[in-house]
């Protein structure tokens, strides 16, 4: 018969898999208390969320869920993601930047289980608004230069009218 805890820490999984779109998985070996807490709210601003539980209890609910299974073993921290994975891995590498004590060791996004190289591939695509300025510059730069050609003959023939004025002006 399954221990109560386990029982309750699996609902608990299931609702967070069932919350997100997908999740990474950190290995947080080392980080102290404060600086889990700052990480936590980082994450929380990104739109993540950072959980710790049972491997094993992971392992069940990604089952139960029919998502990709993921190899994980010791102290695994796991990062649900509502909307962006870009925001929440760009969070990560800064922290294991700074702190150089936190690591991918893997992850889940668009129903593909992820390796820690593609995890890490995650934190430097540009961000969901750097790509909508990107789009909007792409897509406005024809429309600047077709404006710049029809104005190109009316602002001919001012030139020209302005140069005649000019001429009646002086004679």
């Amino acid at each position: 018969m399954p221990n109560q805890k386990n029982t309750a820490m699996l609902e608990k999984v299931k609702a967070s898999l069932d919350a997100s779109k997908g999740l990474f998985v950190v290995d947080y070996r080392g980080l102290t208390v404060k600086e889990t807490q700052q990480l936590r709210r980082d994450l929380r601003e990104a739109g993540a969320e950072m959980k710790v539980y049972k491997n094993n209890i992971v392992r069940i609910a990604l089952k139960d869920a029919e998502m990709p299974e993921l190899d994980c073993q010791g102290t695994c921290a796991y990062i649900f993601f509502e909307k962006d994975p870009v925001e929440a891995a760009k969070v990560v590498k800064k922290s294991a930047e700074k702190l150089n004590k936190l690591e991918f060791v893997g992850g889940i996004a668009d129903g593909q289980a992820l390796s820690p190289e593609d995890a890490k591939a995650y934190a430097d695509l540009p961000s969901r608004e750097e790509l909508m300025a990107q789009l909007v510059y792409v897509v406005a730069s024809p429309l600047r230069g077709i404006a710049s050609v029809c104005a190109g003959p009316a602002r001919g023939l001012v030139t020209a009218l302005d140069a005649i004025a000019d001429q009646k002006n002086a004679a």
